[in-house]
């Protein structure tokens, strides 16, 4: 499995064939995790039913904390290490990729410990109650081990990713994707495990990915390998210290990925109180098709941030800015072409997963074409809160991430459908969308106009 790391250059390569080195990978990969993501989808809603799509969709919101806290630790170390690499201080980027690795790893488990001690209160968290509660309980029992692979995984794919091997990380990405969507289909039909088996399947295609990441950092990485930490309480200081400061700066990683779980609790309440559970089914085909369109997004946003953190440390600033504008370009035209799809083709998109004549079916099929009007403002604004991110502006980061995820969401779920009845449960996310972009517009023009009036004003 040949990778491609030698042929990246950071500081010297054109930006367009930089990102496309980058991107085309890491879309690949995602689009894998994006067909596992439909096939399980799929399966479910054949094999299971409706019941099924809504128990997951419940238990989603933990999956959204995991991979939340493993974007943050990756992102974190992907901006610190790529500095400190710019800077020509190797060893302390391998020790800022074993501290994140140490600390997900104690994260996860702790998470995985409560959620194993406490099921109940954990299921009544998150809204399961009558019919679904068991089909969730199902569902979640076995879904726990995931939280510890999921982690290793995602920090890394970042850390492989800026090592200079996407095609790895790719491969390490499509492998996992493949096990899984075999595993969905034997444990769902032949052997009829249900829930329970889409759940072990998750279990072992996320194995697959912890070994392939286990495999990169013991014998194949060529710069970020691991390095062995000292045990003394000054070496522990120092290493909360670092670890702190790389939660700080991924924070928004975090935010987002538990800005997609108050989406999905905010929009399941919403959506039983208005259309029963018939509208929280046709609402999870939506909540299986967010990801996938946050993921086309996400690629964008993690291909360009080691350019930007490693010329940003290199205080190369025009190369800074091109990278942006270039990321910008790309995002909006899939946000375009995303959107597209789902306006004129919402019937067949539906039909992958369950009968469009049927109340769930009705119901999501009238709705996909509201819900997709944001995806352009969507993809704007997870492109500008990854440039922050990568520039070490991680409270503006975190601010936006806040607004377009839990302020302006919430806030449109609770009012919208009251003014224009069960249209605004689909037009609510977009608005969000739309409300954030236009506060990014105006930081930026509060950033560049005076800029541009004083060099107008030096050049009179």
């Amino acid at each position: 499995m040949k990778d491609n790391r030698d042929s990246i250059d950071f500081r010297n390569e054109e930006i367009g064939k930089l990102f496309g080195q980058l991107f085309i990978p890491t879309l690949l990969g995602m689009i894998f995790n994006m067909a596992f993501i439909i096939t399980d989808g799929i399966f479910v809603g054949h094999g299971i039913g409706p019941q099924g799509l809504a128990a997951i969709n419940l238990v989603g919101p933990i999956m959204m904390l995991i991979n939340g806290l493993g974007m943050m630790f990756g992102v974190g170390v992907s901006v610190v290490a790529a500095i400190h690499l710019a800077k020509g201080n190797i060893k302390a980027a391998r020790i800022n990729t074993t501290q994140a690795f140490t600390a997900g790893i104690t994260v996860s488990m702790l998470i995985g410990t409560v959620c194993y001690c406490a099921p109940h209160a954990v299921l009544s968290l998150l809204g399961a109650s009558g019919a679904l509660y068991d089909a969730a309980y199902e569902y979640y029992v076995w879904f726990i081990p995931t939280c510890l692979l999921m982690m290793i995984e995602t920090i890394g794919l970042f850390v492989i990713r800026l090592d200079g091997s996407p095609r790895y990380a790719m491969f390490s990405n499509m492998l996992p994707a493949l096990v899984n969507i075999a595993l969905d289909y034997i444990f769902i039909f032949p052997c009829h495990w249900g829930l329970m088996g889409a759940s072990l399947a998750t279990d072992i295609g996320g194995l697959v990915g912890v070994l392939m990441v286990a495999y990169y950092m013991i014998f194949k990485s060529k710069t970020l390998r691991l390095y062995r930490l000292k045990r003394t309480a000054k070496s522990l200081m120092l290493s909360l210290r670092n670890v702190g400061y790389m939660v700080r700066t991924g924070a928004s990683g975090l935010v987002g990925e538990l800005a997609v779980a108050v989406m999905m609790l905010t929009g399941n309440l919403m959506f039983k109180r208005w259309l029963g559970d018939d509208g929280i089914s046709a609402y999870s085909i939506a909540c299986y098709l967010f990801p996938l369109i946050y993921m086309v997004y996400n690629a964008v946003a993690q291909s360009a941030q080691p350019i930007i953190s490693f010329n940003h440390g290199a205080q190369l600033t025009t190369r800074v800015r091109k990278t942006l504008s270039f990321s910008l370009v790309v995002s909006i035209l899939l946000g375009v072409a995303i959107s597209a799809v789902f306006f004129f083709f919402a019937p067949g998109v539906v039909s992958i997963f369950l009968d469009n004549d049927t109340p769930t079916g009705i119901i999501a099929t009238e709705g996909l074409p509201y819900y997709a009007t944001g995806f352009v403002f969507m993809a704007i604004n997870i492109c500008v809160v990854g440039y922050y991110q990568s520039i070490e502006r991680a409270g503006l980061a975190v601010l936006l991430t806040l607004l377009r995820g839990v302020v302006f969401l919430v806030a449109a779920f609770v009012v919208l459908p009251s003014l224009i009845g069960t249209k605004g449960l689909w037009l609510a996310i977009p608005l969000a969308e739309l409300l954030t972009t236009l506060v990014i517009v105006s930081i930026l023009l509060a950033k560049f106009l005076p800029a541009r009036r004083r060099a107008r004003s030096c050049g009179s």
